[in-house]
């Protein structure tokens, strides 16, 4: 891979190169010590990566983010020296396109794992990178006695949406909501909270035992796949191995559609890759109402469009149109129970 580096400390920098230099199918194409800086570079040479660091004087990792992927797309991974303290600016990067996030390498002390980490999550972009629209009549309603299930999946881009899609519904919304975005375990307990502030419904991790109630999301938490089992409960579980999106939507939309006794709306946001695309269409062929973000509004359109090319959506809608038609279609009942 042709790999971009932005960061402002030459060290840094320099430890990132020494890590590439691990693997000879990597190069740096370039460094750039700045935002605007690295904003420039992928215009003129846009390579198969960035690093990019977020905390940098000027236009900070965010606002290159965004206008890296507004102006030049390509796989943005934020490399940070803190990911935890910074968790509200990698959410926000993540909003705008970017892939995943992960720590600076140490300089000193275990340089190694940090390395061998960094690399690990390159193969996997590389590896979704070399991955490879139609609507019809939409189902009714779902009915206020019925017990209801809103399932999202999301990938690059997705923190953003699915704070806009969580923002949009009431309080008293009338189903239960799992959000299945691929994020590592360590950072999922933040994005919970940062979701949180957006959302009038109570967000929080999901655990091992836990049931889908009524107005309340929960958030997939761990590199293994959440899944719903035949008694109701939730559960983590590592197979399939080979997939590389972890957690995966596709899982977790097979899982419902077997377990889960009542309507079904399938929710799959922006993201790259595949991942929900054929869980998407198994639960629209079970008679589940299904919807898939639209190009124009998808930060990485991706897995919404192999959705739209699998016929996988019911309904195919911009962003900020979703969270109205899901209050449409879940009739509001403040005394609803799962």
């Amino acid at each position: 891979m042709r790999i971009g580096i932005v960061n402002d400390l030459s060290i840094a920098t320099e430890a990132l190169r020494r890590v590439l230099a691990r693997r000879p199918d990597h190069r740096v194409a370039w460094s750039a010590a700045s935002g605007a800086e690295a904003v420039a570079c992928c215009a003129r040479d846009t390579p198969d990566l960035v690093l990019m660091d977020l905390v940098m004087p000027g236009m900070n990792g965010v606002e290159a983010t965004r206008r890296i992927m507004a102006e030049s797309p390509c796989p943005i991974l934020v490399v940070t020296v803190s990911v935890g303290a910074n968790a509200a600016m990698v959410f926000e990067a993540m909003g705008h396109g970017a892939l995943d996030a992960t720590d600076l390498p140490a300089l000193a002390g275990d340089h190694d794992r940090g390395a061998d980490k960094l690399l690990a999550k390159i193969d996997l972009i590389g590896r979704l990178s070399a991955a490879p629209v139609r609507a019809s009549t939409p189902r009714a309603p779902v009915q206020a006695s019925e017990r209801k299930l809103l399932a999202i999946g999301a990938s690059a881009g997705g923190p953003s949406a699915v704070a806009r899609v969580l923002e949009g519904l009431p309080a008293d919304f009338s189903g239960a909501v799992a959000v299945i975005q691929h994020i590592d375990e360590k950072f999922a307990p933040g994005m919970a909270d940062w979701l949180g502030r957006y959302s009038r419904l109570p967000v929080r991790t999901a655990t091992v035992g836990d049931t889908l109630q009524c107005g309340q999301v929960l958030l997939a938490a761990t590199n293994d796949h959440l899944a719903l089992r035949a008694d109701g409960r939730l559960d983590y579980v590592h197979e399939p191995a080979e997939l590389p999106y972890r957690p995966s939507v596709d899982v977790f939309y097979k899982s419902v559609g077997e377990h889960w006794r009542g309507p079904i709306v399938g929710v799959l946001l922006t993201g790259m890759g595949r991942d929900g695309a054929a869980g998407l269409r198994g639960l629209r062929q079970q008679g589940h109402h299904t919807i898939a973000q639209d190009r124009a509004s998808s930060a990485v359109y991706g897995m919404p469009k192999a959705a739209a090319e699998l016929d996988a959506a019911v309904e195919i809608l911009p962003l900020d149109r979703i969270a109205a038609r899901l209050r449409d279609l879940f009739v509001t009942n403040p005394n609803a129970t799962p």
